[in-house]
């Protein structure tokens, strides 16, 4: 025999006073199913079945017109791929608008830059500005054959350039929010790259300062044979397909954020809107003709423009993507190009199925030239469930490999008397990288970028505010900080870091002993229940921004109730009303509905009845 509870949560509804500019008060209604969440896998890739008819029991007419279909359907899929592919060109472009001037800026301050942890936070910050981690791994490659950084300072930015190009396919995972699971695996996803990033600077940065072994290292090769200079690098494959597009639209000038960071004065009020394409010494012969030309615009307001539109056409592409996707994931296609992709044989050969993974991710990434639109492509898969999140993970680290070919390009075509030096960043790229996949794949109990972003993507999943959230700390404010504290002095960003860094160690190690073996701690220690909430729960941040949806909700009724006529009845409020966030509102794979984060707090009255 086994017992269960059935949980009936009672509904309150109140009808709205008469238009005297009350807010009316909606009731809670919500239930609780038996089982929770906890009980099914969310991480379990949905199953594709072949439902569809078999192809032998079609007649001649049905073959032609799924051939056809099928055609038609690859043919937007590619065309919907290409724009997809230049919203993220437009992105890159508004970004360098909005702040490419900073970014060149940023570089120019060397005083700083003997600092490596101001370097990695410029690194993040310059390619958060830029939106390319090639452009600002292509710039620094360029002050080092100026001499105008050292190679040994500009390690660290090429580290944080590393880290600052995964924010993209970050933000595309948003487009997929919607959808509670779908978004728990594409940002899963998307920040497995993230954590990759960080957990490999974190480790070897230190390591690099303390032993110098990227330098030495990179050294060592270079000067085992003869480098010469290649003028003709060709840097932009995929480019020749999109640019007779994006160029019509807008064209930027990328040698002003170079001038600037060389510190040259008269870069600084040059415009990054490439208005000549021709001159003949000083005088222009040929002007550019391009779309947004005749705007007589700031570079900022013309980038906020292209930001606006470039996320428009970024939102619509992936949702027309994600439903073609689901339309075509369908039937004995679908079901072979999953099995084949997540593909996992006995060992040894499943081993060997993670570095083919690598090895494709870099070449691909070489062809696309971008990191960025390689992992923004595979997130919607990832979050559809085409792509596991431990196939995912191995993709990424070979897309890292794939990008340094970038800057390899760039240090082949920089002057010939500094090649040595800018080939040698370059090869501190990729051996960085290599280092890094060394670190956290090889053994599986190392890899803890997968648990990492797991965890971010379970609590995205129940708190959807927490990925902008997210976005904003990791790439933004806490680069932006550091930054500061290291402008104000080694000795200020030492003593207000340390602290923070003892306490941040300290609450990971307590946090794996509680869930490992807790009976080696005091009993305080053995849960954080005696901190106050806000300290270990994201509940009453939660709760907050409820009551801040709920308030502006109210608003709105009270709105309507006092703009309606005396014989109308008014807007009655229902449980509806308060589901504002989806994250709080979540329907579970059990079928039941789980529990709000604010349900405590409004202490709607629940019947409990027990059967057998």
């Amino acid at each position: 025999m086994t017992q269960g509870t059935l949980k009936i949560q009672v509904e309150t509804v109140e009808q709205p006073k008469e238009s005297n500019g009350s807010c009316p008060t909606a009731g809670n209604a919500t239930s609780s199913g038996e089982k929770e969440e906890a009980d099914v896998d969310p991480w379990a890739l949905p199953e594709l079945k072949d439902d569809g008819v078999k192809w032998s029991e079609l007649t001649t007419y049905q073959k032609i017109l799924r051939v056809a279909l099928s055609i038609l359907k690859i043919a937007i899929l590619l065309l919907l791929l290409y724009v997809f592919v230049c919203s993220l060109d437009f992105l890159s472009s508004a970004f360098r608008l909005i702040g490419g001037k900073a970014a060149g800026g940023v570089l120019s301050k060397n005083e700083l830059l003997s600092n490596p942890v101001v370097g990695l936070m410029i690194g993040v910050l310059v390619t958060v500005l830029v939106q390319s981690s090639s452009t600002s791994t292509s710039i620094v490659i360029t002050m080092v054959g100026a001499e105008l950084i050292s190679v040994k300072n500009a390690i660290p930015i090429v580290m944080g350039a590393n880290v600052g190009t995964s924010v993209t396919n970050t933000i595309v995972s948003l487009m997929q929010a919607t959808e509670r699971n779908e978004f728990r695996r594409a940002f899963a996803a998307a920040t497995v790259h993230d954590m990759f990033n960080w957990l490999t600077v974190i480790v070897l940065l230190p390591i690099e300062k303390g032993t110098d072994y990227l330098f030495h290292l990179t050294k060592a090769i270079l000067s085992s044979g003869n480098w010469e200079q290649n003028e003709h690098a060709d840097r932009e494959f995929l480019k020749k397909l999109t640019k007779p597009f994006t160029k019509k639209i807008i064209q930027l000038d990328k040698s002003v954020i170079t001038a600037i960071a060389k510190q040259e004065e008269s870069a600084k009020n040059l415009s990054l809107i490439k208005r000549c394409c021709k001159k003949n010494g000083t005088e222009c012969i040929k002007n550019c003709e391009f779309l947004l030309r005749g705007l007589d615009w700031s570079d900022s307001l013309i980038g906020v423009l292209m930001l606006v539109l470039s996320l428009i056409i970024l939102c619509a592409c992936l949702m027309m993507l994600v439903k073609l996707l689901h339309t075509m994931l369908k039937g004995r296609i679908a079901v072979i190009i999953k099995k084949t992709v997540n593909a996992n044989p006995r060992f040894p050969f499943s081993e060997l199925m993670g570095y083919l993974a690598i090895l494709i991710g870099a070449a691909v990434t070489v062809l696309v030239q971008s990191s960025s639109i390689f992992t923004s492509a595979l997130t919607p898969l990832a979050g559809l469930g085409v792509i596991s999140l431990e196939r995912m993970y191995p993709l990424t680290l070979g897309s890292n490999i794939g990008t340094t070919a970038t800057g390899m390009l760039a240090a082949l075509a920089a002057d010939k008397k500094h090649i040595a030096e800018t080939l040698q960043l370059a090869l501190c790229h990729l051996f960085f990288n290599i280092s890094g996949i060394i670190l956290f794949y090889p053994l599986p109990f190392l890899r803890f970028p997968i648990k990492l972003s797991k965890i971010l993507g379970n609590t995205t999943a129940k708190y959807r505010w927490f990925s902008v959230f997210y976005l904003l700390m990791m790439f933004l404010v806490l680069p932006g900080i550091v930054f500061g504290l290291s402008a104000a002095g080694t000795v200020v960003l030492l003593a207000v870091g340390i602290p923070i860094l003892i306490v941040f160690f300290f609450v990971i190690v307590i946090n794996i002993i509680q869930r490992k073996k807790s009976t080696l701690l005091p009993k305080v220690l053995r849960d954080w229940n005696w901190l106050p909430e806000c300290l270990h729960s994201l509940d009453p941040i939660d709760r907050l921004i409820s009551r801040m949806l709920t308030v502006c909700s109210c608003c709105k009724d009270c709105c309507k109730t006092n703009n309606s006529t005396p014989g109308d009845k008014g807007p009655v409020s229902s449980s509806s009303e308060m589901n504002i966030l989806d994250s709080h509102t979540r329907i579970s794979p059990t079928g039941g509905v789980e529990n709000k984060a604010f349900d405590d707090e409004l202490k709607t009255p629940v019947i409990e009845s027990k059967h057998m």
